[in-house]
């Protein structure tokens, strides 16, 4: 049989798997590319944090399927995600799998592609804007030549639940530090900048990015659980570490943030 294809009772169809970036939260950062194929799929699995604006590009008779999971909390498994990819495939033909942010940022994307793989299913990638990316929103660049020539960006949440030993590399750059999922490591992430000598380094906490709940505060590094808990800072969240997140002039972004109600300092 030809890769990609089965035979169904009488016409052979394509199986197909498109792992789509659907950007950070707000429906006019996904590129024109994953539209276009919104359009075309006959099965969209999204995610919590892919904005469901972006289900009004789907084809009529595609059918839509909420596969999400929020922080922690237990939903459906990943095992089960890829099981319906597979299923949906052979059913319907081409299957859009549509993320949060982009897939291949610890994303589990190419944990989907493989088991389509194993199951003789092709797959296509479309990158989204991710969230490390969507920073630039709140005022702090990745990177700065006055300030940084490099960034880390760092899981806060390992398979096992640790907290990555990326951490304590980063902290002994200059490089920004940006880390995803680690609001529950927050006093953790502190203690290693402190013990670097890094506790007086600028610091940011942006809640969910990009969208109309986004919210943000700014401090020190040794502040990161202290300014948390004073405004109430949850995930979905990214927090940004280093020189950047003062980057831009205090005077001009002050002006931003008082009409777009972002950046302020830790209460």
């Amino acid at each position: 049989m030809e890769k990609g294809k089965y035979f169904g009772t009488s016409l052979m169809q394509e199986r197909k798997l498109i792992l789509v970036g659907a950007g950070p939260g707000d429906p006019e950062l996904i590129t024109l590319k994953a539209v276009k194929a919104l359009a075309t799929a006959d099965v969209v699995l999204y995610d919590h944090l892919a904005n469901a604006d972006l289900l009004s590009h789907c084809g009529e008779g595609c059918e839509k399927i909420y596969v999400g999971k929020q922080g922690h909390k237990r939903g459906i498994s990943q095992d089960k995600i890829n099981e319906l990819i597979v299923q949906k495939a052979n059913e319907k033909g081409t299957v859009l799998r549509l993320k949060g942010g982009d897939p291949f940022v610890f994303g589990r994307g190419v944990e989907e592609i493989n088991y389509a793989l194993s199951q003789g299913i092709d797959w296509e990638y479309i990158p989204g804007v991710s969230s490390v990316n969507a920073i630039g929103l709140a005022g702090i660049p990745l990177t700065d030549r006055n300030f940084s020539d490099g960034y880390w960006v760092i899981t806060g949440h390992k398979k096992d639940g640790s907290l990555s030993r990326d951490v304590r590399q980063a902290a002994q750059s200059n490089a920004t530090m940006v880390i995803l999922m680690g609001m529950s490591k927050l006093a953790e992430i502190a203690e290693i900048l402190l013990s670097a000598g890094k506790g007086d380094i600028p610091a940011a906490i942006l809640q969910q990015v990009a969208t109309k709940h986004q919210k943000a505060c700014t401090g020190k590094a040794s502040e990161l659980f202290e300014m948390a808990e004073a405004n109430g800072m949850k995930n979905p969240a990214v927090i940004v570490i280093g020189d950047v997140v003062r980057a831009i002039d205090a005077k001009s972004l002050a002006e931003n943030v008082q009409s777009s109600g972002l950046l302020k300092e830790c209460a």
